[in-house]
């Protein structure tokens, strides 16, 4: 499913036209980073969480030469999946 998808999904799911559906995912997306970024983390009770790991920096080796490389310690974001999202993946 993409963006465009998922905006028309949440309009029929929700009742709204799809220009609404888009400023609520938008407006969804860009809280959500904002909150990211400050590295809070995010609930949503039954969905799941989202939140921050940090990620050590670490040699490599590139794969065309062999050369050992330094790989840069970041950040990256996670997300695990709430109880009721896996029992109805599953």
């Amino acid at each position: 499913m993409n963006k465009a998808e998922l905006i028309d999904a949440m309009a029929a799911s929700a009742g709204l036209s799809k220009a609404d559906a888009k400023r609520a995912l938008d407006g969804f997306v860009s809280a959500t980073t904002g909150a990211l970024s400050k590295g809070e983390t995010i609930s949503l009770v039954g969905f799941g969480s989202f939140g921050i790991s940090k990620r050590n920096a670490r040699n490599g080796r590139n794969p065309k030469t062999g050369a050992v490389i330094q790989i840069a310690a970041k950040n990256t974001v996670r997300f695990k999946a709430g109880a009721d999202l896996s029992k109805n993946v599953n």
